[in-house]
């Protein structure tokens, strides 16, 4: 005998799957107007409350978007909900056993260093003259004690910009943005906002280079201190 709560539960799914399937069919692109709820009931032979709590759940997975007295619309991609869950995990991960955290970077250097081989074939196209003053901007800050979250972040989203992918951007900027959020809580080397810039400029330098081994080898290595500072964290 099925549980009524896991049976509704199941209803739910499939409704949502349901209207997914509604929003692929009629080829609505990101922005397009959905049905009105009138006739998304008719359509999906079901009642207001369960296609509202369905609408409800699929806007908050970023798949359509409620605007107040104009109607439901497809929406727009989205890294949003990505973004909260592992910042949420990332701060647990802290009081933890570092899992989630070291997930993370691995993560990221595994994609950003398979990722410059393919900036390395499109260096026409890479602003080099960004990259110098982002490397400038955290050496300057270094030499006084501080780190630049703006600059290392310009750095990488300049870095990327030849391969004209706005996914790879927008998912980077997740994992950099989550990462940045717990950076503060991480033990500091003592060289810390030097290490950071020496590294970013032996991306640089490897980049002007054009050695694709030397330049995953620099970002690999950018990795490194991030690494050395997780593994300080008391394990509790």
């Amino acid at each position: 005998m099925t549980h009524p709560r896991r049976g509704a539960s199941e209803n739910q799914r499939a409704l949502q799957e349901a209207i997914k399937d509604l929003i692929v069919r009629r080829g609505l692109a990101p922005g397009s107007l959905l049905p009105t709820e009138s006739e998304l009931m008719a359509e999906l032979s079901v009642s207001r409350h369960p296609l509202r709590e369905a609408i409800k759940a699929l806007q908050a997975l970023g798949i359509v978007d409620i605007r107040h007295g104009l109607g439901t619309y497809v929406g727009t991609p989205s890294f949003s909900p990505l973004e909260a869950g592992l910042t949420f995990h990332s701060h647990l991960s802290l009081h933890g056993d570092l899992r989630d955290i070291g997930d993370l970077v691995q993560i990221r250097e595994v994609l950003e260093t398979g990722l410059v081989r393919q900036v390395l074939a499109q260096i026409d196209d890479a602003d080099i003259d960004t990259l110098e003053n982002a490397v400038s901007t955290m050496e300057r800050e270094a030499a006084q004690g501080h780190y630049s979250p703006e600059a290392d972040w310009l750095f990488h989203k300049t870095l990327y910009q030849p391969l004209r992918n706005d996914l790879i951007s927008d998912l980077l900027r997740v994992f950099w943005s989550v990462f940045d959020k717990v950076n503060a809580q991480l033990p500091r080397t003592e060289d810390k906002p030097e290490a950071a810039a020496a590294a970013h400029r032996a991306i640089l330098t490897a980049l002007r280079g054009g050695d694709p081994e030397v330049l995953a080898a620099a970002m690999a290595d950018h990795f490194t201190d991030i690494r050395e500072r997780i593994s300080r964290v008391p394990r509790r």
